[in-house]
This record gives structure tokens, C-alpha cells and sequence, in this order.
């Protein structure tokens, strides 16, 4: 009898080979994306201490506010440009993505390319 993994399994090893292969440094943090049922988190992380610099989900009040639902294409978007602007706040231009072993689609996709937008690189 074959035995399926569970999703989240699946996903949690694809997230520790993309981690063994990336980290962030002090000059080019990481870009760690996180996607629940209802909500998106974006955290830009220093590895070298393992401090996170800027965080911003779609929980917070000011994004909630603006959103119709929170766990749509639309909001992974809004999301991508409110943590684009608080790195840029804080001096940060050039991050590493890492998309939490998720597939680049999508969501993931739309958070990424709005923080393009917004002005961060990677």
C-alpha cells in the first residue's frame, strides 16, 4: 500500500532544501514568505543573528482595513507593497526571497511582484 504524505510535510521539506541552498545577511536579508488558510505573513530576517527587521501580515489592522477578504490574490499584493515600504523605510533595497516552500504561483507570486513594484530587489 502506498503511503501519500501530507501537504504540509511535502511543504516543510521543500522549505528546508530552499533554506539549505539560501539565508539572508546583514546587506541582503531574507524575504521569508508564510501562507495560512486565511492569511498571509512576510518577514524580512537577518540569519547571521536571526533577527527579523520587518514583518507585516495580512492581520494587522491598517492591512485588514483595506482588504476585502484576506486570503486572496489581491491581498498577498497588498501585503507585498506594505513590506516593501516599511523595508524601504528601514534602509533595506536588496532582499533574498524565499518562498516557504510554497510554488511560485499565485499568491506567492503576487506578493513577490508587488514588492518588485514597490521598489525592493530581487
Amino acid at each position: 500500500m502506498i503511503k501519500k504524505q501530507s501537504r504540509s510535510k511535502v511543504r516543510v521539506k521543500k522549505h528546508m532544501k530552499v533554506r539549505n541552498r539560501l539565508s539572508g545577511t546583514a546587506e541582503r536579508p531574507r524575504l521569508a514568505v508564510f501562507r495560512s488558510n486565511n492569511h498571509m505573513y512576510a518577514q524580512i530576517i537577518d540569519d547571521t543573528v536571526g533577527n527579523t527587521l520587518v514583518s507585516a501580515s495580512t492581520l494587522q489592522k491598517d492591512v485588514k482595513a483595506e482588504l476585502e477578504k484576506t486570503n486572496n490574490v489581491d491581498a498577498a499584493a497588498k501585503l507585498g507593497e506594505v513590506i516593501a515600504k516599511k523595508a524601504l523605510d528601514k534602509g533595506i533595497a536588496t532582499v533574498v526571497f524565499d518562498r516557504g516552500g510554497f510554488i511560485y504561483q499565485g499568491k506567492v507570486k503576487a506578493l513577490a511582484d508587488a514588492a518588485r513594484e514597490a521598489g525592493l530587489e530581487f
